[in-house]
């Protein structure tokens, strides 16, 4: 095995066995000691509260890599198909090792916390990033995809306000549904045409070529997967943000002319 193989074979099982520490022992002993009202939830609530909390950690550390490697990885910008692709591997075995640990901590609390489409999307992801990790093929795809880990602490935020017993209409609620609505836009529905422009852009390639035919379906297909699910996603975010938007106008105004009466 060459040394960046097995080295990116170590950050997947370690992602895998951080993931599972964090949601078994990590997650609960901080939340029980910093969040009073942890202590409080139901057993769904708990199980529901780690995974998410996992999957924060693990969107903020990906995502500020990608980042990283989308600035200043110049050999990824100058063959996306082909370039140097060590950092992504390292980014994708982070994200291999929690994606499989979620899936079986799905698996195991399925009633708490299972989703088919969150399934789906693990699965489609981890089938276009075994190319990505055995081969090496379309580093800067694969790194772009994992721009969308932006949105996801947002996501999981919300969880977290209705939990804890802060109304919809609060302002805390109010700034993270418009933040979260706004970087699941940004970084999962914008970006949408200028991939596809770019991986059109690389069809016909001496590089594309030389992808096995597995990798090239796992390229389209996976992609085209993943990206009917985020506008699925975006078109729930944003009825649920324009009706928590309209009653909170609704009750500033109501306010405002109770004040005025007064």
């Amino acid at each position: 095995m060459e040394p960046l193989s097995l080295v990116v074979l170590l950050v997947s099982v370690g992602s895998f066995l951080s993931s599972q520490w964090l949601f078994y022992r990590g997650i609960p002993s901080f939340s029980e000691r910093l969040i009073p009202a942890f202590s409080s939830l139901s057993l769904t609530q708990r199980t529901e509260w780690s995974s998410r909390a996992v999957s924060t950690a693990h969107a903020l550390v990906v995502g500020l890599l990608c980042l990283y490697i989308l600035l200043f990885d110049e050999a990824i910008k100058k063959d996306p198909v082909w370039g140097d692709p060590t950092l992504v591997k390292l980014n994708v075995g982070i994200t291999t090792g929690y994606l499989i640990s979620d899936l079986l901590l799905m698996i195991c609390f399925w009633d708490f916390i299972g989703e088919k489409y969150f399934v789906l999307h693990h699965l489609a992801a981890l089938y276009a990033y075994y190319y990505v990790l055995n081969q090496g093929t379309l580093p800067y795809f694969a790194n772009f995809r994992l721009l969308s880990e932006f949105s996801t602490p947002f996501v999981n935020q919300r969880w977290f306000l209705q939990v804890l017993g802060y109304h919809k209409l609060s302002r805390p609620s109010v700034v993270n549904g418009v933040a979260m609505a706004s970087s699941f836009f940004l970084v999962r529905i914008v970006v949408i045409p200028f991939y596809y422009c770019y991986m059109y852009s690389e069809f016909g390639t001496e590089g594309f070529w030389r992808l096995p035919v597995g990798a090239r379906c796992a390229w389209v297909l996976c992609s085209l997967c993943l990206d009917v699910m985020n506008i699925m996603w975006m078109r729930r975010i944003l009825r649920g943000c324009l009706k928590v938007l309209h009653f909170s106008r609704y009750q500033t105004t109501e306010q405002m002319e109770m004040r005025k009466t007064d």
